[in-house]
């Protein structure tokens, strides 16, 4: 009877272990199906890459520095001519 209830117990086991496996690769492939739908589903959308987002924050932000100086000159400018 000892036999018998190893056996049982290894094939209950061999099943188990299969049936983890078998979950295991049903859970990457749910995985990569959902990752790949999101990834089409940002790029069918006009979404800005990060990257790109930042150069033009920085080109904005030099340009709003320039504006600054370029308004600080032209004041100065104003106020030597109306010295005058």
């Amino acid at each position: 009877m000892t036999q018998t209830s190893n056996r049982i117990f290894d094939d209950l086991a061999k099943m188990m272990t299969d049936a983890a496996g078998a979950a295991e690769g049903m859970k990457k492939e749910v995985e990569s199906v959902m990752k790949a739908q999101a990834e089409r589903f940002i790029n069918s959308m006009d979404v800005v890459k990060r990257e790109e987002f930042e150069v033009v924050k920085a080109m904005a932000q030099k340009a709003r520095e320039e504006n600054e100086a370029l308004k600080a000159r032209l004041a100065e400018l104003e106020a030597r001519l109306s010295s005058r």
